[in-house]
């Protein structure tokens, strides 16, 4: 735990930085980061323990903990250069105290890199020459012949003065290049001025051809969108372009100048040459390296921040919920793959019809699928949106149906990475991958988010450039981001997958594993208190799942909202002091009006965690999730029917930092740039739209060799209740 790792670590100076640089109270920062080192979990904490973080909420949870690794990391860094400095026998009182006051890795690395083993360089040969005396007396810039000077180092390796000049100007090089004032200017002045120039690699103008907007191209560093940065990264890392980030040389070497030439005598030449050559050998290199890194760890989160947003809003998409569906994978020559489902989706039948060119079976298909629907009682149809989905739809609609069938285009993305995995093989050992990839379509329109929690979020294709970021740092974020889902909404402990109880706070994998095998010896769980027989079920265990874990028509009414068992006392002490039972107090408002829940504080529950409770008792287990709404495209089928000053409905698949992208219908989307989306000024496109909301969009653009969609939300009115 962190607090292993800090145990020479002065804590309360960083609970102080993490305070200042996040802008909360010490208190809150501290008892935040001491609930995490005690095991409990970002939900958990954000839900259950308000009065401890005074209300904070998860993403502000999560920023807490992520500076306090940050620390952590820190100061691991810098017990190993403590330990490095000592066994060379360099440190002293005062560089030991320098590197304990450091708080950033960047200050650390500048305070070591003068001590910092390194391979063999012009420095150190010149050093092995006994050049470095006459360094020294060069740097002293005094009044003399450099040339006499240089002469009394004259030995066998080193046998003219411009030779041992030349040595001398390599250490001063090497020492400017290690000294923090001079890197502290330098880095101030790319911080301002670095430009970042790309330019396309001669030769590959024709086969790098879709990143010809950065052939040739120049921009402030500082104000380069994140995006654009990983697009160029990418044609650089096909080997399409080449990428330079790059400040004014003579303002760099006079940087370095003003600070080391100290007087107009010969030796102060050498001194600027030495600069001259410092910048362009080391210093230029190095800030190159440092500031690519810093724009790539930038532009990272940006990324990792669209994902995790668009994630976000994608698993808590609205569900069906209960109903019995029939999905359809549609396909042209390998026929449409049907499932059946029941109103829990489990599988049924399944079967395939063949409504399309070549076989054109559209008779026989229209009576399998009536067929289908009234043997299974079917209430709803999903059909993916792949190959061949406006026509399958199309062939949906036109069937008349003996009542009311709701029918739902529903996104394929990541199906096929589902229905190869283990997790659907183990769900379904006994069909192949074409059934499983229609059960997951039926399945995520009657809940998103029990399904989609079974696929790797990487592969769901929601975010921007998510194969160029760091990929361990973007997995992290992304299972946060599930993690937070699951447990917003709750997880039924009877019907829940092993896979989604994985994710609910305090369990994981082997947890989840002994609930579903305990579930399928005693038969379903009656109450909360049962899960504590669960295997491996410890308190600590108990404590961070239990609240989030919903149990339908047990013996407990509490055991079915997000009440947590520890505050069930307080129920029933309120339940009893206006002679009410427990689910009484849940099904009356007049009840609950009764209630003066201040006269509940004490001191482990507070306002904030009686006002959630209250809330809870008005609507326990109730989805969180909004309703689904039914959505039909214009009769459009393919670019070569788009036309400019069309406006059409469409349905947002994905957004980036840059705009959103719009399935208007025939299978390419289209972008709504950030200026488009808005008459006003727009920061940010999540601000103006969500993933799969409803949208109406006007074409203003088509360019047919490039399969491109330009579309325009301005001055069209979006569908209120989608917003």
């Amino acid at each position: 735990m962190m607090q292993d790792l800090l145990k020479h670590m002065d804590k309360e100076k960083y609970f102080k930085i993490i305070a200042e640089r996040l802008g909360h109270h010490l208190w809150q920062v501290e008892n935040t980061v001491r609930l995490i080192d005690d095991g409990a979990t970002i939900p958990f904490i954000s839900r259950y323990r308000k009065e401890m973080t005074g209300s904070l909420d998860e993403v502000q949870i999560a920023h807490i903990k992520e500076e306090y690794g940050k620390l952590v990391e820190t100061d691991k860094r810098r017990e190993a250069i403590v330990k490095s400095m000592e066994e060379q026998g360099v440190m002293t009182p005062e560089l030991n105290a320098r590197i304990a006051e450091a708080v950033t890795i960047t200050e650390l690395e500048d305070i070591y890199l003068p001590y910092r083993p390194k391979r063999r360089t012009k420095a150190s040969m010149a050093r092995e020459n006994g050049l470095e005396p006459l360094a020294i007396m060069l740097l002293k810039q005094e009044a003399g012949d450099v040339a006499l000077m240089a002469e009394g180092f004259l030995n066998d390796d080193i046998r003219s003065v411009d030779q041992a000049l030349q040595g001398a100007r390599d250490i001063i090089a090497e020492i400017i290049n290690e000294d923090e004032t001079s890197r502290k200017r330098i880095r101030r002045l790319f911080e301002r001025e670095a430009g970042i120039v790309s330019k396309v690699v001669k030769g590959k103008e024709e086969e790098g051809a879709k990143f010809s907007d950065y052939f040739e191209w120049q921009e402030a560093l500082r104000k380069i969108p994140g995006h654009r940065y990983l697009a160029m990264r990418r044609g650089e890392d096909e080997g399409m372009l080449k990428l330079h980030i790059t400040v004014d040389d003579d303002q760099a070497v006079e940087l370095l100048s003003s600070h080391f030439v100290k007087s107009r005598h010969p030796s102060s030449s050498q001194v600027r040459e030495a600069a001259g050559d410092s910048w362009k050998r080391l210093l230029a290199p190095a800030m190159e390296t440092e500031f690519r890194n810093l724009v790539k760890e930038r532009a990272d989160r940006e990324a990792i921040d669209v994902f995790r947003e668009n994630l976000r809003q994608l698993l808590l998409a609205p569900p069906l919920g209960e109903k019995s569906v029939l999905a359809i994978d549609p396909g042209y020559r390998t026929g449409c793959k049907v499932v059946c489902l029941d109103r829990q989706g489990m599988l049924l039948h399944n079967e395939t019809i063949y409504p399309h060119p070549p076989r054109n079976e559209t008779a026989l298909s229209v009576k399998k699928i009536s067929t289908l629907v009234d043997s299974y009682r079917i209430e709803a149809i999903a059909i993916g949106n792949g190959t061949a989905s406006r026509e399958t739809e199309d062939l949906i609609r036109f069937i008349r149906f003996d009542r009311d069938i709701e029918v739902y285009v529903v996104s394929e993305a990541g199906a096929s990475v589902y229905s190869a995995s283990k997790v659907a093989r183990d769900e379904f050992p006994d069909y192949d991958v074409t059934v499983r990839g229609s059960v997951s379509i039926g399945r995520r329109l009657t809940d998103p988010l029990a399904e989609l929690v079974k696929i790797d979020p990487r592969s769901i294709g929601v975010g921007q450039y998510q194969h160029d970021v760091d990929q361990p740092r973007l997995k992290s974020a992304l299972d946060d981001v599930v993690i937070s889902c699951v447990n917003a909404v709750g997880v039924e402990v009877n019907t829940a997958s092993r896979h989604l109880l994985t994710y609910v706070s305090g369990l994981g994998p082997g947890l989840a594993a002994n609930i579903v095998d305990y579930r399928n010896e005693n038969g379903p769980f009656r109450s909360r208190n049962e899960l504590k027989k669960v295997k491996r079920m410890g308190e600590k265990a108990f404590e961070q799942s239990a609240g989030f874990l919903r149990i339908r028509n047990g013996i407990n009414p509490l055991d079915h909202s997000a009440v947590h068992p520890e505050s069930y006392p307080i129920v029933e002490r309120m339940a009893r002091n206006i002679n009410s039972t427990v689910a009484e107090l849940m099904q009356s408002d007049e009840l609950r009006s009764k209630i003066d829940i201040k006269g509940y504080v004490d001191g482990a529950t507070g306002l904030p965690t009686l006002t959630d409770i209250m809330q809870e008792l008005g609507k326990p287990g109730r989805d969180p999730r909004s309703r689904i709404k039914e959505f039909r495209f214009a009769d459009i089928r393919s670019i070569d029917d788009v036309k400019e000053g069309m406006v059409v409905p469409g349905i947002v698949t994905n957004i980036t930092r840059f705009g959103a992208f719009v399935d208007i219908g025939v299978k390419h989307d289209g972008l709504v740039h950030i200026s488009q989306m808005s008459n006003r000024f727009v920061k940010d496109p999540s601000e103006v739209v969500k993933l799969h909301q409803h949208v109406t969009v006007k074409i203003t653009g088509v360019d047919f060799n490039r399969n491109r969609i330009e579309l325009s939300m301005k001055d069209i009115e979006r569908e209120a209740s989608n917003n």
